[in-house]
């Protein structure tokens, strides 16, 4: 089974959210602060981890920017925070999930489930080949299997979930495709997300794109309508 980190500085949370896990199946380790957790994920990454916003010697968006300079591990955010202002700089920083102490376990095992079945979807034969055709659209390079992503040559790192819009996009250039679309694309049905969500995500994709190329626009926006990719 998937190996699950927990970072947090309440250890009752630690302890319970633990056993939740271990229960499922899965491998778990915990840390009681930022820094501790980044020099071990750093050093062993795990499939996907959970980060408290709030916490001592390192904060989770802190720990989240520095994992992001080295690594596209998918990371779901904690918070006991009530403005909206967290979870939406959380995914622009590239969060993949969010959720609101205080919270039912249940609802944190199946966000992770829904998070892990990105890279492992059960698609039909058929359908998998198709998905995991590389993509090349003029500058841009996409190879699913690889997870990799190039504009020019030049690496661009990118979550699970803003690979999966891109890709989403790109599969057809010029196609409009509605949030919802992008929705259904990047989360698993049962996972709600409002259309913020999605409007963080291809702001921080262009944000990466634009590092390696300052003039990248082929990510279009139609407002009222959605998004499409340049032929």
């Amino acid at each position: 089974m998937a190996t699950i980190a927990l970072v947090d500085d309440d250890r009752n949370i630690l302890t319970s959210v633990t056993m939740a896990l271990e229960a499922e199946g899965y491998e778990v380790r915990s840390y009681t602060d930022g820094s501790t957790a980044f020099s071990a994920l750093s050093a062993t990454p795990p499939d996907l981890a959970v980060f408290d916003i709030k916490m001592p010697r390192m904060d989770g968006m802190e720990l989240l920017r520095r994992i992001r300079q080295k690594s596209d591990m998918p990371v779901i955010f904690l918070t006991s925070k009530d403005d909206e202002i967290d979870e939406v700089l959380g995914l622009r920083m590239g969060a993949d999930d969010f959720i609101r102490k205080p919270f039912s376990q249940r609802l944190l095992v199946e966000r992770i489930r829904a998070v892990l079945r990105r890279r492992e979807t059960p698609d039909t034969t058929a359908e998998r080949q198709e998905k995991d055709k590389p993509i090349q659209r003029g500058p841009l390079m996409m190879d699913p299997l690889r997870h990799a992503c190039t504009w020019n040559g030049a690496g661009v790192t990118l979550t699970v979930t803003e690979f999966l819009i891109l890709q989403a996009l790109a599969s057809r250039p010029g196609f409009v495709k509605s949030r919802d679309h992008l929705m259904d694309a990047a989360y698993d049905d049962q996972i709600y997300v409002d259309d913020r969500t999605i409007d963080s995500h291809i702001k921080r994709i262009r944000k990466k794109f634009r590092v390696v190329d300052g003039e990248f626009d082929a990510i279009e926006t139609l407002y009222g309508v959605g998004y499409r990719y340049k032929e």
